[in-house]
């Protein structure tokens, strides 16, 4: 699957997109696309253009969403609003293309009961995969220099295998979840330090889920 990647607000002209997409796909073993882009980055042309590759191809298209609550999305400059999720969700599956959903745990001021409405709400839209994050610090970040300030404290370890576990048991089952935790760049991460330690992180949660004799979906819709 070749991936594309967004981070700007303005759209792409349609026909370079085409041009690199159509590139990627004329690699003998490319099967698909995935196009990793914000929310407000997409619009009519570019989904009519994805949906054309259908009948071919695997198509996804991950949009980052971190949180549905709006005073996060400002805390962390993303630019976009909770409804511009929604909208670019909404219409993205009335193409029948697939959706992918990124979220961060550990959001600044952000509570568990914060965290557990962001997977009450994904749960309500038309989401195929999700991917969780943790929220890390980067070195030559402002949110380094709130951690340096002692005003944002990461998550331990055990917290966020937690809500994780949470999270998950309010995804519905048909949710595909492609990811359980980052990977930090060993030399730009800050802290916390146990978040290079992916392994041990997905074991815990796997032992979490056991113990709770939980799964994924089961308190879906409560």
């Amino acid at each position: 699957i070749a991936y594309f990647q967004s981070f700007s607000n303005t759209y792409a002209p349609v026909e370079v997109l085409k041009r690199l997409y159509d590139e990627a796909l004329a690699v003998g073993d490319v099967v698909g696309l995935s196009v990793g882009t914000r929310p407000d980055c997409i619009d009519a042309g570019i989904l009519d253009l994805l949906h054309a590759y259908l009948d071919d191809y695997l198509v996804w298209v991950e949009y980052g969403l971190q949180s549905v609550h709006d005073a996060s999305l400002a805390a962390i400059n993303r630019g976009h609003d909770f409804q511009s999720f929604v909208r670019a969700a909404e219409a993205t599956h009335r193409r029948g293309i697939n959706i992918c959903a990124h979220v961060i745990l550990g959001l600044p001021d952000e509570t568990r009961e914060d965290i557990l409405e962001t997977a009450r709400k994904l749960a309500d839209l038309p989401v195929d995969g999700l991917k969780i994050h943790l929220l890390y610090v980067v070195k030559g970040t402002r949110l380094e220099q709130l951690y340096r300030r002692q005003q944002y404290r990461c998550l331990e370890q055990n917290a966020y295998v937690e809500l994780v576990c949470d999270f998950l048991e309010r995804i519905p089952s048909r949710t595909v979840i492609q990811r359980l935790t980052g990977d930090p760049h060993p030399e730009e991460l800050v802290a916390p330090q146990w978040s290079l330690d992916k392994r041990r992180t997905l074991q815990m949660i796997r032992e979490t889920l056991e113990k709770r004799d939980t799964w994924q979906g089961k308190r879906a819709g409560g």
